[in-house]
């Protein structure tokens, strides 16, 4: 998502400021561009960072979470930190001069919900990661409106495109086919919606540009089918007629079935719709895997 932001913002001729972590091997992903510059910080000292540009800046976009797959999700001092995190960027978002926060946050928020997700659905989470969450999107924009910055959280339901972490489900299906492996997956009866990260950082920059202060948005597809559908997609590209392990793993304790984002208010308020269609995000995913 990161990357993918900042790549909308340069084609919308924008000058970006990224705050990453110094030693992280994504670093290197970052695009190179003139209207990029880098400050290394990392989220525990999001506290203490000053503003030495020079410079004042328009939004600040928040993204980084640690400990967002497997075991961590439950770890709950790790997640109560990212909420201070989170608070912590608030601050430093004002020390840079922005006028709006926007936040990341998850389907997760959610819990198990039948039907489409909008910002009025119910929210029960049933994991320390969704609770941190749904705390930080409240939090933060308390904290934003105590500043006099506008605040909108984003729920992200399933995110892909180049430089998705491996732990992904279509990162994990890629390498395991391009490996030679049979790739071990559930029996991709779940209901899912997928969206290209392009789509996605281009509802980022939207939200920001005409998003409703306090506002809590949904962002997916708004298209839904079976994840069966998406992994024999994967195959199709990456190695047509190879054997998937479907059944080889069991379903989560918790297994969300049915997730399908409500996009309308997004919409509405902002003129966003999804382009890239699921096989041409694949493919483009795939090239970029395979250069490297």
């Amino acid at each position: 998502m990161g990357t993918a932001l900042v790549a909308e913002l340069i084609r919308q001729n924008i000058e970006v400021l990224v705050f990453c972590r110094e030693g992280s091997v994504r670093n290197e992903r970052i695009p190179k561009h003139e209207l990029v510059s880098v400050k290394y910080c990392d989220l525990d000292r999001l506290c203490s960072v000053e503003n030495d540009t020079g410079k004042e800046y328009d939004v600040f976009f928040h993204f980084a979470w640690a400990g967002t797959t497997g075991t961590a999700r439950n770890d709950m001092h790790l997640q109560n930190d990212n909420v201070r995190y989170a608070l912590d960027a608030v601050r430093a978002a004002g020390k840079f001069g922005c006028k709006v926060f926007i936040g990341a946050g998850s389907q997760a928020e959610y819990g198990r919900v039948e039907g489409k997700l909008t910002s009025d659905t119910p929210v029960f989470p049933e994991n320390g990661y969704g609770i941190a969450k749904l705390c930080a999107g409240q939090m933060t924009r308390i904290a934003a409106h105590q500043l006099g910055m506008e605040h909108i959280w984003m729920r992200i339901l399933s995110v892909y495109g180049p430089n998705d972490g491996n732990q992904s489900l279509v990162m994990s299906v890629m390498n395991s086919l391009c490996a030679g492996e049979i790739p071990k997956c559930t029996k991709g009866e779940q209901m899912w919606d997928y969206l290209f990260s392009g789509d996605a950082a281009r509802a980022f920059r939207l939200a920001a540009e005409k998003g409703n202060d306090g506002k809590t948005y949904v962002l997916g597809s708004g298209r839904v089918r079976p994840l069966k559908n998406y992994i024999e997609e994967i195959r199709d590209v990456v190695s047509p007629g190879a054997q998937i392990g479907f059944g080889e793993i069991p379903y989560a304790e918790k297994q969300v079935m049915y997730l399908c984002a409500d996009i309308s208010d997004l919409s509405r308020d902002t003129g966003y719709e999804p382009q890239m269609m699921f096989k041409d995000g694949i493919e483009q995913t795939w090239r970029c895997l395979v250069k490297g």
